[in-house]
């Protein structure tokens, strides 16, 4: 199965969780364009699974392997083969081959990953009981018992890996443009971590979030985050949360009026992760209880510059960059799939029934979520900023 989001960069992400790889198309990408495969490396490692007691006990190395539109810089490697090389008995390294540079030739780039950690026999029984609030039952209505659901099938978090090639391939062109993306753990359960300043957001504070392995502000937030994890698992269940967003230096005048503004480009991307069921920018919904004349931000002259003295737009007025700070925020339920003991149907049987769920699950889906939103962020941007040129 497949699944397309873009305009101007065309995303298709392709596969399922137990199929025996996944991988994505992107088209529009400049020829030319390089590629830092060890920077890739580093940036899918943060969202696999084995960095945080909080992950699923899945293990996939999350290799990259190039299948078209891409050749190595020196023009010696071969397509289908795998630039990065699993080194995860090698702590601290990111397993690089010989060839760390490639190059985008203008055709379609491809990349795949290879699942090699697949337990389908924890989900034959879904088949025909469905998981309350898994897409398990919507995907038999629309696409009927033949699809392959083992793992989530396409409507796994495991599509998100592809998802963060593309995104980590756009964060690497945004960066060359001076653009900083960052990400961190908003909240888990009830517990709030310190946001990002929506006026003066430090980039040095973005960088430094990407070393955690629970991206958090906050230390004593993020002791009290663990605890409500620890909590849910202990009960034999999972719980929600939300990550923030936050894009830096990109250019004023990017997007454009109703379906062509850069809310209208994120919002699939965004929708596109499993599990997101809110998206909100700036003040967001807390901007329905103001009045305009507290969430009208106020312009005034910096040197040349225009900006804005507080920021609930987000950095986006009418679908069009301000050039404040981009700020969004995304809200994750819980993973459906829990061991406790939950009321379902038996679709072949036709009656009620009880599930406890097995497998290899996130206890919450939003540790893993951040690197995630960062990629989804830089492909919306550089979707809507290919669209100027």
């Amino acid at each position: 199965m497949k699944s397309t989001t873009g305009k101007n960069i065309k995303v298709t992400i392709w596969g399922g969780s137990h199929e025996p790889a996944i991988g994505v198309d992107i088209e529009g990408l400049p020829a030319g364009t390089e590629i830092d495969m060890t920077e890739l490396a580093a940036f899918l490692k943060r969202r696999a699974p084995g960095n945080s007691p909080f992950a699923t006990k899945r293990k996939e190395p999350d290799i990259p392997v190039p299948v078209k539109g891409l050749h190595p810089a020196d023009n010696t490697a071969m397509q289908n083969e795998p630039v990065i090389q699993d080194a995860s008995d090698k702590p601290g390294t990111t397993g690089i081959g010989s060839h760390e540079i490639m190059i985008v030739t203008g055709d379609t780039v491809s990349l795949e990953i290879r699942n090699t950690d697949t337990r389908s026999s924890d989900y034959r029984s879904l088949r025909a009981v469905p998981r309350p609030g898994h897409a398990d039952y919507t995907a038999r209505l629309r696409y009927g018992d033949t699809l392959n659901m083992a793992g989530g099938g396409p409507f796994s978090a495991r599509m998100t890996a592809p998802l963060c090639i593309a995104g980590g391939i756009a964060l690497q062109i945004l960066a060359g443009h001076g653009i900083t993306i960052g990400a961190h753990i908003a909240s888990i359960g009830g517990v709030h971590d310190t946001p990002f300043d929506p006026v003066a957001a430090d980039p040095s504070l973005l960088r430094s979030l990407n070393e955690q392995s629970m991206p958090v502000i906050s230390e004593s937030a993020k002791a009290q985050m663990e605890k409500e994890i620890r909590l849910a698992m202990e009960d034999s269940d999972s719980i929600g949360g939300t990550v923030e967003v936050c894009a830096l230096n990109v250019p004023a005048g990017i997007g454009g009026a109703m379906y062509d503004g850069l809310e209208s480009a994120l919002a699939p991307v965004f929708f596109g992760i499993p599990a997101v069921k809110g998206v909100e920018f700036g003040a967001g919904f807390a901007a329905s209880e103001l009045r305009g004349s507290v969430n009208n931000d106020a312009f005034y002259y910096d040197s040349d510059t225009v900006k804005t003295k507080t920021n609930n737009h987000g950095g986006i007025l009418g679908g069009i960059t301000s050039g404040m700070p981009l700020i969004a925020r995304l809200a994750f339920k819980p993973t459906p799939s829990i061991a406790k003991e939950q009321d379902s149907v038996d679709l072949d049987k036709k009656e009620n029934t009880k599930l406890n769920v097995k497998g290899r699950h996130d206890p919450c889906v939003v540790v893993r979520a951040v690197p995630i939103v960062e990629a989804a962020l830089a492909l919306g941007i550089l979707d809507c900023m290919m669209e100027e040129k």
